[in-house]
């Protein structure tokens, strides 16, 4: 926990990343990376593509520019690495993380309202949390379509909190991401992190106000917070 973190309010929201906090789709991404990758002849490390994790889009497209200079066929590589996942979302590949059902079963039994939002565009999002179930149990889904500046920048988290009608300081953010971590707590808001694929560094310990194992200990650290309040 970071020991500078101030409760403002109680939690009236919690906003959810979608890929690596809700859905179990990290590894799928990754993959698919690497496949798309070495079909156009590349050997792309690993942590290079752990490095991309938590970014829109935008962000990787740069990311990939930059380490492979204007050579590199940017645009078939990422056409290339959305019709790989798409196989393995088709294959059934595609699961929720542990814990997400009785996490939102809580949340409606508190009236906690919730939302997502997400580095992903609107058309993958919307089928992706479809086919996995939950897509109807959210009030608000805030995607890469929905905003000028993804994560790391707050405008997500902001454009959440006001669509649900909460103060940025009355919400819980669920990130995975270092950058999702960043985005909430330059929001304002009270972050937890679960770790996915990328580890907790010291400034996700700086900015997050816990960093927890899995979603079941968010609903303990949500059950104590109420039997304290």
């Amino acid at each position: 926990m970071n020991a500078t973190a101030v409760v403002h309010h109680p939690i009236e929201a919690a906003i959810f990343d979608m890929d690596g906090l809700l859905l179990d789709s990290e590894l799928l991404a990754m993959e698919a990376l690497l496949t798309a990758g070495a079909e156009l002849g590349y050997d792309m490390p690993r942590s290079f593509c752990h490095s991309m994790i938590g970014s829109s889009l935008d962000l990787c497209r740069a990311m990939v520019a930059a380490k492979y200079g204007s050579e590199f066929p940017v645009e078939a590589y990422f056409k290339l690495q959305e019709r790989h996942l798409h196989a393995l979302v088709a294959q059934g590949k595609l699961a929720l993380k542990t814990g997400v059902v009785e996490l939102l079963d809580l949340l409606d039994q508190r009236g906690i309202k919730h939302a997502v939002a997400t580095s992903s565009g609107r058309a993958r999002t919307l089928h992706h949390l479809g086919i996995v179930g939950i897509a109807r149990r959210f009030e608000h889904i805030i995607t890469r379509d929905d905003v000028t500046h993804p994560k790391p920048d707050p405008e997500p988290y902001l454009l959440a909190a006001s669509r649900l009608g909460v103060l940025p300081t009355a919400c819980l953010a669920l990130e995975d991401s270092h950058n999702g971590v960043r985005a909430a707590h330059a929001a304002g808001m009270r972050v937890i992190m679960v770790p996915d694929l990328l580890h907790p560094n010291e400034e996700m310990h700086d900015k997050a106000h816990r960093i927890m194992e899995s979603l079941h200990d968010v609903i303990r650290f949500l059950n104590e917070a109420k039997g304290h309040g």
